[in-house]
């Protein structure tokens, strides 16, 4: 629904990828687990709003 919700969950899932590659590189456990959790928190993120789009277009 909101524009710039589904922005900020594209910009969470790009970090995520962002901080899991160079957990990749430089072998940091913690900084790819970091990063697969805010892909996952940006994943939830789309789904709250694909959920609002629908009710709202039943209630409309």
């Amino acid at each position: 629904m909101s524009l710039e919700d589904r922005a900020k969950a594209a910009g969470k899932n790009i970090e995520g990828k962002a901080q899991e590659a160079a957990g990749n590189i430089t072998g940091d456990p913690e900084d790819k687990a970091e990063g697969k959790a805010k892909q996952a928190e940006s994943e939830v993120r789309h789904g709250i709003e694909d959920v609002k789009e629908n009710i709202k277009k039943k209630i409309d």
